[in-house]
């Protein structure tokens, strides 16, 4: 690993915060689905972050990417947020909520996957095992929690995210060196929301007979997910290797255990406990670098020496 690309502590600092606001979007998702469809809630909360990127660009007039590589942010844009947002929205509608927390958190090993293809990434065995345990870990959190896990056929539309998750994060990765990350990331926001636009031929409709509490679920997800959230993110991304950011997405359901603990009282199980324990354990193994030994002189030049 090149020794620019480090887990230091502001890198976890911003993986936390990108963590903490994702995992408050499945309820807000949720929340706004009762009054808007799956693609009127992708363009919102890509719309209103697209807004919060245009302010900040001119208000530290942060210059876009190189026209050269438009192109292909715009399609990233389009593969890594309208097709992510769109196939996970309409998901959350059909399939399980403990279905979708498990197939999502295959995030983090696709990535692995296309990193090693597209950016010739290597990945240790110790990497591939820790990122296993965590999966196992993962999965005993969403079964010990009691939410309902079904394999429908509807699933296919979260591994289609976790598809177009892995390859924003990898694809990406190339032009942080050569552009500013806010830049990158308010491009591919734009991108994205144009892409979600057909989407939402009827937004305005709903959004006059819309509560206000399901505008503010609206407003809470362009806001804290994914303006601050991709900021963030992108942020880690840009500090580190995207296998090793992603495989902190292991996270995601034990945040969700222990924000429902904290918050609404709910006390976690001892199997939840056990699969924390595990999820934290394999991420730390799929982040743990051997130190390299320090080269001994020859003997000849270990002799001359003494």
């Amino acid at each position: 690993m090149d020794t620019s690309e480090r887990l230091d502590g502001r890198t976890l600092l911003l993986i936390g915060v990108a963590l903490l606001t994702w995992s408050s979007a499945y309820a807000a998702i949720a929340y706004a689905l009762s009054s808007f469809t799956p693609g009127e809630v992708a363009f919102a909360r890509l719309a209103i972050a697209s807004v919060c990127f245009a302010a900040l660009l001119a208000a530290r007039r942060v210059a876009l990417p190189a026209r050269r590589d438009w192109p292909q942010l715009a399609l990233l844009g389009v593969i890594g947020l309208t097709v992510y947002h769109l196939c996970l929205n309409y998901a959350e509608t059909r399939i399980a909520s403990g279905t979708a927390s498990i197939l999502i958190s295959l995030v983090p090993a696709a990535t692995a996957a296309v990193s090693a293809v597209w950016l010739h990434e290597r990945l240790s065995a110790r990497t591939l095992i820790g990122l296993g345990v965590a999966l196992v870990g993962v999965v005993l959190v969403v079964l010990a929690s009691g939410k309902q896990v079904k394999f429908q056929p509807m699933a296919i539309l979260v591994l289609l995210s976790v598809l177009a998750s892995a390859i924003f994060f990898v694809g990406l990765k190339p032009f942080f060196a050569r552009s500013s990350m806010i830049g990158v990331t308010a491009f591919t926001l734009f991108a994205g929301t144009l892409g979600a636009l057909p989407f939402a031929t009827g937004f305005a409709g709903a959004l006059r007979a819309a509560p206000w509490s399901h505008v503010a679920a609206l407003l809470w997800l362009g806001i804290a997910p994914t303006f601050v959230g991709y900021m963030a993110w992108n942020a880690a991304l840009r500090r580190a290797s995207a296998s090793q950011v992603s495989s902190f997405i292991y996270f995601s359901p034990p945040i969700a255990v222990l924000i429902g603990w904290l918050w609404l009282d709910e006390r976690p199980g001892l199997l939840t406990l056990v699969g924390g324990v595990v999820t934290v354990a394999g991420v730390a193994l799929a982040n743990v670098r051997r130190r390299a030994l320090p080269s001994m002189p020859p003997p000849a030049e270990a002799c001359e020496q003494n």
